[in-house]
């Protein structure tokens, strides 16, 4: 990481200055082998394999389209430049940091520490720590709402979910959902969350604004992160102990279909067009690319040891057509 680290020290203003550039990329951290592998959305190809040191697992992809990867054996967040598909530089975090998003606006930047039981907001034009918040056990996947006012977190060892103010910085609220959340979605309205429930096999449904569970859904075993396609109306959801994904719809609740995918399937993310959605199958060391509309895998790529991609992993481009 002495390297990144110079690389940041003669680069960070610049990068920090330049507009970015928007590309269709997604961007899949392989854990055991310390890359991440940049694949192309229109050409479906892996374009580019980058040394990320310190075993790197979550990811956020800014709606200006730099990159944030949590790489927690080597303490450190590192950044990409998008423009060169390279790492820019990085700065210093905590080895529980595993879950990362970002604000609508790219201002800010939150890290989930899963050993200090906290969540740590840093302004991404200066990389550095603004403020700290404690939350349940264990924080795992966060999210921040289309207005950027609410920021909830997975509390995973404590079966919940809490709901911070980012105006007050407090916590304004905590529902229990199911077994062991990990990975969790918002919709575009932000008035629905959705948890996937590792222990307790199931999708929890909580409405954002009473803070309430509304639903739960049976999937299948290990339930790990979602995603969701189609104008939201199906949710997508990795299921680490089957080698499937769930495909729910949102309206009932229903589940209408368990692909057959990679094995131990874990991070998913949507492509721009809403309708082609990206899993990293970490036994596998792939990708699969499902359509969402047709409900099967249409092509699997070759990744790298490991393939984790917790996270929004792919660019956002709304507005998604079908």
């Amino acid at each position: 990481m002495r390297a990144l680290s110079l690389i940041g020290a003669l680069s960070v203003a610049l990068f920090l200055a330049r507009p970015a550039i928007a590309a269709p990329f997604a961007f899949i951290t392989n854990q055991l082998a310390d890359t991440v592998s940049v694949i192309d959305t229109a050409t479906r190809q892996v374009v580019k394999t980058l040394a990320v040191p310190g075993k790197p697992a979550g990811v956020a992809v800014a709606p200006d389209g730099r990159v944030y990867i949590s790489a927690p054996e080597a303490r450190r967040i590192v950044v990409l430049d998008v423009a060169a598909l390279s790492p820019c530089c990085s700065f210093p975090t905590s080895d529980g940091a595993l879950g990362i998003t970002v604000t609508t606006d790219g201002r800010f930047l939150y890290v989930a520490d899963w050993y200090a039981d906290t969540v740590t907001e840093y302004a991404t034009d200066t990389l550095t720590k603004t403020r700290e918040i404690h939350v349940g056990r264990s924080p795992s996947g966060l999210v921040v709402s289309p207005d950027d006012r609410w920021l909830y977190v997975a509390n995973r060892e404590d079966d919940s979910i809490s709901k911070i103010d980012r105006t007050l910085w407090r916590v304004a609220a905590t529902v229990k959902v199911g077994g062991h959340p990990f990975g969790i979605a918002l919709n575009r309205l932000g008035d629905r969350l959705y948890t996937a429930n590792v222990t307790s096999d199931d999708v929890s449904v909580v409405a954002t604004r009473a803070m309430q569970e509304i639903r739960r859904t049976a999937v299948k075993s290990m339930p790990y992160a979602l995603t969701l396609a189609q104008h939201d109306s199906r949710l997508l959801v990795t299921n680490q102990g089957d080698d499937t994904v769930s495909v729910i719809e949102t309206d009932t609740g229903r589940v209408l279909r368990h692909i057959e995918i990679g094995e131990k399937p874990e991070g998913i993310d949507t492509a721009a067009d809403d309708r082609h959605v990206y899993v990293a199958n970490w036994f596998d060391n792939t990708v699969s690319i499902l359509d969402a509309k047709a409900l099967r895998v249409v092509a699997t790529l070759s990744t790298g040891d490991g393939s984790r991609a917790f996270g929004r992993f792919i660019a956002p481009d709304p507005p998604r057509s079908r």
